[in-house]
């Protein structure tokens, strides 16, 4: 038996299958080829069409079974991760209304800053674990008070995963989960938050229907088979946001766990049973993937929108064409911790949550032209990245979250030593790189979902490629450079 896992990501559309038998992941692909396209009509704003979504996990579909070795009659379940926070609106027909206003968009933070005061925020903290800020219902209530004739046809909105579903199955379904990460969920009530829907005005037909996020939610249509080369009927039996996929992908589900992330975007995401929360809301808490309301799990997430992507804009200045992330890696790692003293404030993909919603952009402090190349300003962007994970930790650690080991997939910026090192070191942790990734994750939750495998026969084959212990001996080093880089951070947000 085979399980078919896609991850739907804002730079590229990912799809593998897992095998039962194996315990493997026996096939990945993805497309397109080059990062997809993220519209920004204006500063702060970031749009993709969902149609673009669709088109190309109909190609990484097509290039997966194209393969040989690969017996579609197998395929049992299919599970979906995808971008968090994304709002995708349709009409009664279920056609698009407009483009989605994706994660890093930073249009709507003044409108769940107002929200948070007006709802009231002990109010919002206690109940929602979050303020409105700049997740999706602060986005809907933006069309709303912006786009009235988009609004007025709106019959249901949708996270991203959710999009990709409706197209599989032609249902509309959401889950506890999502609607977390939406901010439209309350965790005292267990229910659709009902000061949230009141304050923005929304009519909660706009909701779609609730399900588990390991449940059959619907089945591959039959002319949605023939597009993609698959049989019909296919039950679709896991969704879940990027980061509870994660990690879920890594096993990370009790108390305790942590899983991380250096994509596009750079992520810890611990897990928790209590419900709290950071009184500035600069870290965020929502149902992970086994949250219940007998046995609560609580994803506590830190999130830095500008990671990944200030490397692949490191790489698109400095290193056109054949220039590959492996050649940076190489070259930052010619150069001595504290890159020469450069330091790089990663923050230039919209409005940051750990800084309280601010949005200073990206700033390279110390150059000095005579001294410096570009090796040290791709060691300097690695060791932001990292040291912007470090402040963030410190918030976590205040609401509950103790780092003793770090799980994340062998992936992205997690390739580079220099990276591993400098992490490790600096938050002081053990890091644990396992072979997974985001459609691996949905793949083996869609093998749960379906009942035809349990968690460890669905684990069976997660093997860890590596272990990163703290080098002692570089830890005061990376100590004394992160205070440097903070104080950098400090002056900057005065």
């Amino acid at each position: 038996m085979q399980f078919l896992g896609y991850d739907i990501g804002s730079s590229s559309i990912k799809a593998s299958l897992f095998d039962l038998e194996s315990g493997t992941i026996s096939s990945t692909v993805y497309a397109p080829e080059t990062e997809m396209e993220i519209m920004a009509a204006k500063p702060g704003w970031a749009e993709q069409d969902p149609d673009l979504w669709w088109n190309y996990l109909v190609e990484a579909t097509r290039k997966l079974t194209s393969n040989g070795n690969v017996n579609t009659d197998q395929i049992k379940a299919i599970g979906i991760s995808y971008q968090m926070h994304g709002l995708v609106a349709v009409d009664r027909d279920l056609n698009l209304i407009r483009p989605s206003i994706i994660w890093c968009d930073s249009r709507a933070v003044g409108i769940g800053d107002r929200a948070f005061q007006e709802i009231g925020v002990e109010n919002c903290l206690s109940t929602l674990l979050n303020s409105p800020g700049n997740f999706t219902a602060s986005k809907l209530k933006w069309v709303q008070m912006n786009e009235p004739d988009h609004y007025e046809r709106i019959h249901k909105i949708m996270l991203p995963g959710d999009y990709i579903a409706m197209r599989l199955t032609g249902e509309v379904k959401s889950t506890v989960s999502g609607l977390s990460e939406g901010i439209f969920w309350d965790f005292h009530q267990n229910r659709l938050a009902g000061m949230v829907m009141d304050h923005f005005g929304f009519d909660g037909e706009m909701i779609p229907e609730i399900v588990p996020t390991f449940s059959s939610q619907g089945a591959l249509l039959q002319s949605v088979a023939r597009e993609l080369g698959l049989p019909p009927g296919i039950p679709v039996t896991y969704r879940a946001g990027d980061q509870p996929n994660n990690a879920f992908s890594l096993r990370v589900l009790n108390p305790g766990e942590v899983a991380a992330t250096a994509g596009t975007s750079g992520v810890v995401y611990g897990i928790s049973d209590a419900l709290k929360y950071d009184e500035q809301s600069r870290v965020n808490s929502f149902a992970h993937v086994n949250h219940s309301e007998e046995n609560r799990r609580i994803g506590v997430l830190l999130c830095i929108n500008g990671a990944g992507i200030l490397n692949s804009w490191m790489k698109r200045l400095i290193g056109p064409g054949e220039f590959s992330y492996d050649r940076m890696n190489q070259l930052a790692a010619e150069i001595p911790i504290g890159s020469g003293g450069v330091t790089i404030l990663p923050f230039g993909n919209g409005a940051e949550r750990m800084l309280g919603n601010r949005e200073p952009g990206s700033i390279i402090s110390h150059l000095n032209f005579n001294i410096h190349d570009r090796r040290h300003l791709l060691r300097a962007v690695q060791e932001g990245v990292v040291f912007s994970f470090r402040y963030g930790m410190e918030i976590m650690e205040r609401v509950g979250i103790r780092v003793n080991v770090i799980r994340a997939g062998m992936a992205n910026m997690f390739l580079s030593s220099v990276f591993q090192e400098a992490l490790a070191a600096t938050i002081d942790s053990k890091i644990e790189l396992f072979n997974t990734d985001g459609s691996a994750g949905a793949a083996r939750g869609a093998a749960v979902g379906s009942g035809l495998a349990t968690l460890d026969e669905a684990f069976a084959g997660l093997e860890k490629i590596r272990e990163v212990s703290v080098d002692k001996t570089k830890k005061q080093q990376y100590e004394e450079v992160y205070h440097c880089w903070k104080n950098d951070l400090l002056i900057h947000l005065k």
